[in-house]
């Protein structure tokens, strides 16, 4: 049997001394955490839905093969071979590609702000489930209690209890409106459970992913079955994953295919880099009340029998009645994504079901935890490269460290409690990811492949492992995944200038409500999204450019004392 060579031995002040998971599921059930997030739960299925069913997935696929798992396993590998955080790793590597550690850290920051704020959400709504009825259910009565409240009335229960109750939102972007309270309560609670899982690192979180990474898949699971049970699952199955080839022929199937990756598999943050380096090294209403018929008297088999049968009687009756058809094509088109499917469209979802508040703690616990386990990556990815940095003297306990970053956190998170706080959780997730991920995905390549050396790379794997990467490991790595970054990048580019900056205002005064207002975004709202496009991107020519002026700084002193010697 041939020796694997020991690799060239690397600057590694961790040593023996890191921490190390107690498992292999451990670490494996981490890595599944932080990739699985919300994003999975609410983004990809609406995108696979929009884009054509079924022929999403080709171009999924192709991004998944060709750019996803080799970035991924560019990650785990030098992350454990290294044995530090992202900064680290990437200082190590070359002085010059620091930025892209420091860029990962400000991106998993961020994202951590408003990220907790959507479980914010998620308990105020899993909190209001122990009662029944569930209280979006039914309009609440006015101040005169004579009737219900004309905003819900014009609306939905669903819709009120989340954009009033829930929000309060303001009309528009330019009024902040005040802090509620009730949210704020919930965000200092959800800073609380996370600092308590992730107070000492791997030691803690690695207990609590046991239940945060397992217990949606047995929610999930148990959802799948009773949706399979429903009537029109197999329609609407079928209609999801039937492939509309045409789709194909969009440049934007294929850009949102390929930005989709870094979300499902939680790429370019840092997060798998800091959970590697853990590793050892080797290692039917309106009929029923203009006729008078009964409550539920009409079943969905029956309602186009007898829809036919009131026609042909009462025909004047039946055509003041406005009823609009339904087909299932146009109901799918109109759905959502993100925040409005877990607030809006489950919750409506769930007042159907029998037993409604035991499905709407399932399912908000479900996303709870979900959430939970992914904000245990993005902690890591902060706290690893600043524990490796030693921003604090040795004698500081590390759950300072992490207390700090969680108060930082809570403070910096407060401004999404606002009632305008929701437009702004849409501007920092539309725009402070993906641009920023995929220069960073490129650098990594670039990084670790023409810098590091693939040769050296790969004996180091060797050398984990035991077995030299293929050609497929090789050939994605060094051509086609950087190529693939390179175009994605151009595309995205010319994708922004073409995009109208706006968001959809929840207006009551709105003449078409309860369609929400498309609006477009003040001035400085945009100066904003252009900070937040490109500010994490500036760590990577400014870290170059401090450490060029330093090589050429200590070369001028060298200079220096040889002529003073001499």
């Amino acid at each position: 049997m041939a020796c694997v060579p020991e690799p060239d031995p690397l600057e590694d002040s961790s040593g023996d001394e890191r921490p190390k998971w107690d498992n292999k599921l451990q670490y494996i059930l981490s890595c599944v955490g932080f990739a699985v997030g919300l994003g999975n739960i609410w983004r990809f299925p609406y995108l696979c839905q929009s884009h054509g069913g079924g022929a999403f997935l080709i171009p999924y696929f192709i991004a998944l093969a060709l750019e996803g798992i080799p970035l991924f396993h560019i990650e785990l590998a030098i992350g454990q071979r290294l044995r530090k955080g992202s900064i680290g790793v990437w200082t190590t590597i070359s002085p010059y590609l620091g930025g892209v550690g420091l860029g990962g850290v400000t991106v998993s920051f961020i994202i951590g702000l408003y990220y907790n704020t959507v479980l914010t959400w998620v308990l105020w709504y899993l909190l209001n489930s122990f009662q029944h009825p569930l209280p979006w259910s039914t309009c609440p009565l006015n101040r005169n209690r004579t009737g219900f409240v004309e905003e819900c009335q014009g609306s939905s229960p669903v819709n009120y209890f989340w954009y009033r109750q829930t929000l309060n939102i303001t009309a528009d972007m330019d009024h902040s409106g005040s802090v509620q309270w009730q949210l704020l309560v919930c965000l200092a609670t959800c800073w609380a459970v996370l600092y308590l899982c992730v107070i000492r690192g791997i030691e803690s979180t690695g207990k609590a992913i046991y239940f945060t990474a397992l217990f949606p898949y047995l929610v999930l699971t148990i959802f799948l079955i009773r949706g399979l049970t429903l009537p029109g699952a197999a329609q609407g199955l079928t209609y999801l994953f039937t492939p509309n080839m045409q789709t194909l022929q969009s440049p934007r199937v294929w850009l949102d295919a390929a930005t989709q990756i870094f979300f499902s598999l939680s790429l370019a943050f840092g997060g798998h880099i800091a959970l590697a380096s853990y590793n050892p090294p080797r290692n039917i209403l309106s009929l029923t009340n203009e006729f008078d018929f009964p409550d539920q008297s009409i079943s969905r088999d029956d309602y186009v029998a007898v829809l036919t049968h009131l026609n042909d009687t009462q025909p004047e009756r039946v055509a003041r009645l406005h009823l609009e058809s339904c087909h299932l094509q146009d109901f799918l088109d109109k759905s959502a994504s993100g925040t409005g499917l877990a607030f809006i469209i489950f919750a409506e979802a769930i007042l159907h079901m029998p037993g409604a508040p035991v499905w709407a703690v399932l399912f908000f616990v479900m996303l709870f935890t979900l959430g939970l386990s992914s904000m245990f990556g993005y902690m890591e990815s902060i706290i690893t490269p600043l524990l490796d940095m030693k921003v604090l003297p040795e004698w500081v306990p590390k759950e300072v460290l992490t207390g700090g970053i969680c108060l930082v956190c809570f403070l910096l998170s407060t401004c999404f409690t606002l009632q305008s706080g929701s437009y702004w959780l849409e501007v920092f997730d539309n725009h402070v990811a993906s641009l920023n991920l995929i220069i960073f995905a490129f650098f990594e390549v670039v990084g670790v492949i023409y810098v590091y050396g693939l040769e050296r790379f790969c004996d180091d794997i060797a050398w984990m492992t035991g077995k030299q990467p293929g050609f497929y490991w090789r050939v994605t790595w060094k051509v086609i995944s950087p190529l693939l970054l390179l175009t994605i990048f151009v595309a995205y580019i010319i994708f922004l200038a073409w995009t109208t900056l706006s968001y959809k205002a929840w207006n009551p005064q709105y003449k078409q409500f309860p369609l929400r207002e498309e609006k477009s975004y003040p001035g400085w709202v945009k100066a904003v999204c252009g900070l937040l496009s490109f500010l994490p991107l500036l760590w990577i020519p400014g870290v170059a450019l401090v450490q060029l002026l330093a090589w050429r700084r200590r070369k001028q002193e060298n200079t220096w004392q040889d002529m003073h010697l001499t």
